[in-house]
């Protein structure tokens, strides 16, 4: 348990990080790039996924804060579960606790990766991508255990 926890723990940080010098790099220097396909460019997110929420800018740092809070402690009750997806865990708290950081630090998360090639998809962030494969994460282990489970009946 502990080697999984300084896995995770050294995931998180590391990734927290490069997402970090990311976007100070988008809000502070100007980084950019226009391309056919996908472009590079700083936006400003005052929602959630796709800018829904927006108007609750203000608050949802707070309220996100307190579901990671609230998360944290179902998992140190539950420590059975981090052991089993530590990986997906470590992904989903950098992408989270990043993301929050933002909110707190520009008053809205920066993203910066435009997808404009044959329509327009919303605008996202390395965080976002981490979130997404926790999920994808999470999802495979239960269809893969699911299965298992099955397989012994």
């Amino acid at each position: 348990m502990i080697d999984k926890f300084k896995i995770a723990c050294s995931i998180f940080i590391a990734l927290l990080i490069v997402d970090q010098v990311i976007k100070f790099g988008f809000a502070h220097f100007g980084w950019g790039v226009q391309g056919p396909i996908i472009s590079l460019q700083l936006a400003y997110n005052y929602g959630v996924a796709f800018s829904m929420f927006s108007f609750l800018a203000e608050y949802l740092k707070y309220i996100q804060l307190t579901l990671v809070i609230i998360g944290s402690f179902y998992l140190y009750k539950n420590q059975y579960l981090f052991k089993e997806y530590y990986l997906a865990i470590a992904l989903l708290y950098a992408g989270g606790l990043s993301n929050i950081l933002d909110r707190f630090t520009y008053g809205a998360v920066v993203d910066y990766v435009y997808w404009h090639y044959m329509f327009e998809f919303a605008i996202f962030n390395l965080a976002d991508v981490l979130i997404d494969l926790a999920v994808a994460l999470i999802i495979y282990k239960q269809f893969r255990n699911s299965k298992k489970s099955q397989e012994t009946l």
